[in-house]
């Protein structure tokens, strides 16, 4: 054993000063640095929010309802001895008074009563620019603490008085930071806190308001264990609709949600690199090794064992891949501080300290490429036998064996699938990856033979002529340079697909006529004056439609419980209140896909296609709404196809009739505005009770945030794409050596140096044309699977991809040749003749 480390060690050095790892230990740290810095990033994430759950959410444990809480929950959470704070909220319309410009803001209100927060701090300040300080107390009655984004949009000060609704309240504090307001993104407008003694005053709250309240509660972990048994049980008996419990362990989902979408971008192209690297990987070990052979049989001739020249490779791989890993660790935590900078505003910069797991993980994986993609071909050095020496034709590498390749295989793949944090997106970037490579070697067996056959030798230009011969006297050479090409031009290619088609397809999905604005809680003896002030203003187009709240509680006489589903979203729409509505004419933005749409029918009811999907809904199925204690039953008879990104009113279910008789009924429209200044003040000045929401500002947010998550995914690609350019190169010189017995024969005879970069670039630009078209094709394929299965986007892949695809395979793989082959034409004849003759 000491003779193979001390035989490892001096071969390490060796191979370091001469340059020969340089591709292993490049492949190797991308990978790591890439996997890790997400990593790093993940894991910090996933600290941040353990830490903030309790702050987030206010409280140990709150108890989130659409109508106010229970009073058995008030009272379990007294008699368990747990400090309680009640707030609700919802957004609504604010205003200044016409004396201060009469200008109107869509805020989130906030009601809170004393005893708020529970956890947390809440600091507020004396005006925008003074210094915020931590309080316990809440706005007194007739005061409003309000953000300070607020007075500057309004052009109010400290002091002066705030409009909502009925109610004029006097501006007293600003907030400087809420903690239990969830993630800032979220928040689409500016937050107003007043005291709930003062909401009966503005008259906001109406029978269709959709109000969201939640109840707080904290003390002894026992205690609140306790509650969270109570409110669990009751909410899953079905006595209390409209209730979900929020937790320590569940926390507020709202950053989640945007973040795990960021995480799965960042995860696919952390993937795609490292699998890019275990190609580049398998080309550089099994180069390595061919460069070896004679190395080893000279060390056989010696005296060395097998077991010897086995163990002193294994050490040096080891080695390697506890350089190569450590190094990738290493640049992969500083990467990730990039990410916290390039989503400045959807996470707090100040995260906890990451844990070990990422360093673990990171190493793993680096030893993982080695020992399964670089070990098997370089152990095959131990068995040159020591006749090589005389007769170079024996001792060749041999493929390795199935059973070396499928563990290997299975196992880093397990590891990628672990790594990606999603079951589809791991299965279906690995799975799609081992498919691609299939499909490229029977492709490039084919293309090769019918190239063969193509090739009139008689005619065609001699360049040609032994250009297809090149190709085609090393069959396996070239399936293994094509399928590598196409693999690495595969993963290039569906990042910018990804990038350019599935991002551009999100951001285009509102059409540029779409409705900017949306009103809701319009009185119904307020409906026919304020579509008049619609016209009046400039507004031509409208939709306009009654809002009724109303909660499934039956199906087909059957009553219907969120327990009655596996699916999490079912379970979600179940238990919450729909926004029901009626209409005699269908709406004209909505496609009727089975069944038909009967005008004035009573008793029918039209539903979304998705809903029915979920809810397992059918033609003929009745369904018992219950609309403000109304029992109304109808039965399904068309499904619709809604597009929900077209920004029109929209709605799950819909009543075939004019109206409803005896049931609480608000209205909304949708519609965009002119651009008119002062159009959305005078609207909110004439009917202070309605909420305008200015979508413009929201689709901005949301596209903002959106290019926050492309600069950090654009950053990751740049290990990608090296990662690509390591395979490029790696597969065009895996066959340098044999390139250069060839040339040396051919110049030997009189060929031209000129012909022969002829023939090279013929070769190159061939071999590339069918990489890049290959992986063109495959990319498509991938990407729609992406698309539709993990991202839920509109694939839009151009026709002319193939085409750019193959464009780009022959640039790069010329760049590639030009650069890694650029010495063998180079070389004297000499020197070329005695290489051809060893």
């Amino acid at each position: 054993m000491n003779a193979s480390l001390r035989l490892g060690w001096r071969t390490l050095r060796r191979d370091l000063r001469a340059g020969e790892l340089r591709l292993l230990i490049v492949a190797v740290l991308l990978a790591v640095a890439a996997l890790t810095a997400v990593g790093f990033f993940a894991d910090r994430l996933k600290g941040g929010l353990q830490r903030d759950a309790r702050q987030l959410m206010g409280g140990d444990a709150v108890l989130a309802t659409d109508n106010p809480t229970p009073a058995e929950f008030v009272a379990r959470a007294r008699s368990l001895g747990l400090d309680s704070a009640g707030t609700y909220g919802f957004p609504t319309m604010a205003r200044a008074s016409d004396a201060q410009g009469g200008a109107s803001k869509l805020v989130a209100l906030k009601a809170v009563a004393p005893g708020y927060p529970l956890r947390g701090s809440l600091q507020v300040a004396d005006g925008p620019d003074a210094p915020g300080q931590t309080t316990r107390d809440v706005p007194a009655p007739g005061q409003a603490w309000v953000d300070a984004s607020l007075l500057e949009s309004l052009g109010l000060k400290m002091g002066d008085t705030l409009l909502l609704g009925d109610a004029a309240l006097r501006i007293a504090r600003v907030i400087v930071l809420e903690s239990d307001r969830g993630a800032g993104f979220m928040s689409f407008a500016p937050r107003v806190m007043l005291n709930q003694a003062d909401v009966p005053r503005t008259g906001l709250v109406q029978p269709a308001s959709r109000v969201s309240y939640r109840f707080a509660v904290a003390g002894a972990p026992d205690a609140v264990q306790r509650f969270n048994a109570f409110a669990d049980a009751t909410i899953k008996k079905g006595e209390v609709r409209g209730a979900r419990l929020e937790s320590f362990e569940s926390g507020r989902p709202e950053m989640r949600q945007t973040m795990d979408r960021a995480e799965k971008f960042l995860n696919l192209v952390a993937l795609l690199a490292a699998l890019l690297s275990a190609v580049a990987v398998a080309l550089a070990a099994r180069g390595f090794a061919a460069g070896h052979l004679d190395d080893c049989a000279m060390l056989r001739v010696l005296g060395q064992s097998q077991r010897t020249i086995a163990g002193a490779y294994a050490f040096e791989f080891a080695l390697v891949g506890l350089i190569a890993s450590a190094l990738g660790v290493a640049i992969g935590f500083g990467v990730h501080y990039a990410f916290v900078l390039l989503l400045a505003g959807l996470v707090e910069s100040a995260l906890p300290a990451p844990t070990f797991w990422p360093v673990a993980f990171g190493m793993g994986m680096g030893f993982t490429l080695l020992f399964a993609f670089g070990l098997p071909p370089v152990l095959q050095l131990a068995q040159v036998p020591p006749l090589r020496v005389i007769r170079r034709d024996v001792g060749n590498l041999k493929p390795a064996s199935i059973a070396v390749l499928a563990l290997g295989i299975a196992g880093f793949a397990a590891l990628l699938v672990a790594a990606s944090s999603d079951l589809k997106l791991g299965l279906i970037a690995v799975g799609g990856f081992a498919a691609a490579v299939a499909v490229f070697a029977l492709l490039s067996w084919l293309a090769v033979l019918l190239l063969r056959r193509s090739v009139n030798e008689s005619t065609a230009p001699r360049w040609l002529v032994l250009a297809t011969r090149q190709i085609s006297a090393r069959p396996a050479y070239a399936v293994v340079q094509v399928s590598a090409l196409a693999v690495g031009l595969l993963a290039l290619i569906l990042l910018v697909l990804l990038r350019t088609d599935l991002v551009s397809s999100w951001r285009q999905a509102t059409p540029p006529d779409a409705p900017n604005r949306f009103v809701i809680n319009v009185m119904p003896d307020q409906s026919e004056a304020f579509q008049k002030t619609l016209r009046d203003g400039g507004v031509r187009q409208f939709d306009w439609y009654p809002m009724i709240r109303g909660r499934l509680v039956a199906i087909n006489d059957k009553p219907v419980t969120p327990d009655d589903y596996a699916d999490d979203r079912a379970k979600r729409l179940v238990d919450r209140e729909f926004n029901l509505s009626n209409s005699v004419e269908a709406p004209p933005h909505n496609i009727v896909t089975a069944g038909a749409w009967t005008p004035g029918a009573p008793g029918e009811l039209s539903v979304e296609e998705g809903l029915a999907d979920t809810l397992g809904l059918k033609l003929g199925d009745q369904l018992r709404f219950d609309i403000g204690g109304i029992q109304s039953d109808a039965r399904i008879t068309s499904l619709r196809k809604v597009d929900w990104g077209s920004l029109h009113a929209n709605f799950f279910v819909m009543y075939t009739v004019a109206a409803l008789a005896e049931v609480p009924v608000t209205y909304m429209g949708a519609f965009r505005a002119p651009e008119v200044k002062g159009f959305d003040n005078a609207l909110v000045r004439a009917f202070p009770n309605v909420t305008n929401v200015d979508m413009s500002a929201t689709i901005g947010q949301i596209q903002r945030v959106l290019d926050q998550v492309i600069r950090a995914v654009e950053f990751l690609f740049g290990f990608t794409l090296a990662a690509g350019l390591v395979v490029l190169f790696a597969a065009v010189t895996a066959t340098r050596e044999e390139r250069a017995r060839e040339f040396a024969i051919m110049r030997a005879v009189g060929a031209h140096a000129s012909l022969l970069r002829q023939v090279q670039r013929a070769e190159l630009a061939g071999v590339g044309l069918l990489a890049g078209f290959l992986a063109s094709l495959v990319a498509s394929v991938i990407g729609w699977a992406l698309a539709h299965y993990v991202f839920d986007f509109t694939w839009t892949a151009s026709p002319l991809v193939p085409v750019g695809g193959a464009l780009a395979g022959a640039v790069l793989a010329l760049a590639a040749g030009w650069w890694g082959l650029r010495d063998v034409l180079r070389r004297p004849v000499v020197d070329t003749l005695r290489r051809a003759a060893e």
